[in-house]
C-alpha cells in the first residue's frame, strides 16, 4: 500500500511517500480502506518528537481518518465490510497512523460515519470537535447556563468549542482576531472580543461581572494571572495548547476562591471518553451542525509539504485533508 511515513523523528522533510507492507488486523481490530486523513498540529508534534510517544519505524503519520471497512478480526462485532467509518486516535501510543491506503484500527476506537455525511469535510472536524467535547464536559465540568470564554475562538478547536458550548446551553464569550468576529458569532458566540485589545480583561469583566465559570484557552498563551483573575468562585481554566509556555501560577487567587487549572491532551483520553465524544460528534455531524471553516483536499503524497506549511503558520482557519485516491 502507499503511505506517508517516517523512519526517524525530525522536521517535515523526514516524511516519505511510498510503498509499505499492508497491515493485518488482530482479533479485535478492523482493517479500513482509507478515503481521507486530516492533518493535525499533534501530527507534527509526534513526527518531530515534541510529543513523546512510542513509535515503531517505519511509522505512518496521521491521527484522523474516514474510510470503509475492508475486514474485521474474529472478535469484532458491530462492524461489517462496506461500513463507512471514522477514527481520530491513531498515530499515538504505538498505534500506526491513518495517512495510508489502509489502516488497522482497534474496534473500540472506531465509529460509524452517519448516513449521508460527506467524508472529506467530516474528517476535517473530527479531531477538533472531539477535543472540544472533552475540554467542555470531561475536564471543564461544564453545566448548563454557565458562562464560558473561549480564547482562540476562531481556530479549529476554538470554533468547535464555541459551537458545542452554545448548543449545550452556555453563554459563550469569544476572544479572537478582529477579522474573525463575524465567524465567531456565526458559530454561536454571544460576544466577541479582540484578543489584541489592551483593555481586553476589563471588557471581559464588564461582560461577565460575576466572573467566568469556564475559561478554555486554545491559544497557547496561557496567561494564568489574567485568566484565573477573571473566574467566578469555583471557576475552571482548561489548557490544551502551548507546550512550551511557562506561565506564572497565581496560587492565592486559586485556593482562596476554589478555582482550578487543568490541562489535557486528547491523546491521553480513554477509549470510553473518546466514545462519548464520538457520540456527540456524530450527533452534530448528522444534524449538519459541524462544518470546517475552509478545507483544502490534496493527495497523500503532499504530506511533507503540508507539515511544512503547518509549522510555518500558514494554515490559519484552514484544514488540510489528504485523499488516498
Amino acid at each position: 500500500m502507499r503511505a506517508a511515513f517516517i523512519e526517524e523523528l525530525g522536521p517535515p522533510d523526514v516524511i516519505r511517500y511510498g510503498e509499505l507492507p499492508a497491515p493485518r488486523p488482530g482479533p479485535t481490530d478492523v482493517l479500513v480502506d482509507v478515503l481521507a486523513a486530516a492533518v493535525d498540529p499533534v501530527d507534527a508534534f509526534v513526527r518531530s518528537g515534541v510529543f513523546r510517544t512510542h513509535v515503531d519505524f517505519p511509522f505512518v503519520i496521521g491521527r484522523d481518518l474516514v474510510g470503509t471497512v475492508a475486514e474485521t478480526g474474529p472478535g469484532v462485532t458491530g462492524f461489517r465490510a462496506g461500513d463507512r467509518v471514522w477514527c481520530n486516535s491513531l498515530g499515538h501510543g504505538g498505534r500506526q497512523g491513518g495517512a495510508a491506503e489502509q489502516a488497522v484500527v482497534a474496534a473500540d476506537r472506531l465509529y460509524h460515519l452517519p448516513e449521508g455525511v460527506d467524508p472529506y469535510p467530516a474528517v476535517a472536524v473530527l479531531h477538533p470537535a472531539a477535543t472540544a467535547h472533552l475540554a467542555l464536559f470531561v475536564h471543564g465540568r461544564f453545566r448548563v447556563g454557565e458562562t464560558v470564554l473561549v480564547a482562540g475562538a476562531a481556530g479549529n478547536v476554538g470554533s468547535a468549542l464555541v459551537t458545542l458550548a452554545a448548543r449545550a446551553g452556555a453563554r459563550v464569550l469569544a476572544a479572537a482576531g478582529a477579522r474573525d468576529a463575524a465567524y465567531c458569532r456565526e458559530s454561536g458566540a454571544a460576544e466577541v472580543f479582540d484578543y489584541r485589545d489592551p483593555a481586553l480583561a476589563g471588557k471581559i469583566r464588564r461582560a461577565a461581572p460575576h466572573g467566568l465559570d469556564l475559561y478554555v484557552d486554545t491559544s497557547g498563551v496561557n496567561d494564568l494571572e489574567t485568566s484565573v483573575g477573571l473566574l467566578a468562585r469555583r471557576g475552571r481554566v482548561v489548557l490544551l495548547a502551548g507546550a512550551r509556555s511557562r506561565p506564572v501560577l497565581p496560587a492565592g487567587s486559586l485556593y482562596m476562591d476554589d478555582r482550578s487549572v487543568v490541562g489535557f491532551a486528547i491523546s491521553n483520553a480513554t477509549a470510553d471518553e473518546l466514545a462519548g465524544a464520538a457520540a456527540c460528534v456524530n450527533d452534530l455531524l448528522g444534524r449538519g451542525a459541524l462544518r470546517p471553516r475552509r478545507t483544502e483536499v490534496l493527495p497523500l503524497s503532499a504530506a511533507a509539504d503540508v507539515h511544512a506549511r503547518l509549522e510555518k503558520g500558514e494554515l490559519h482557519g484552514l484544514r488540510v485533508v489528504l485523499r488516498t485516491g
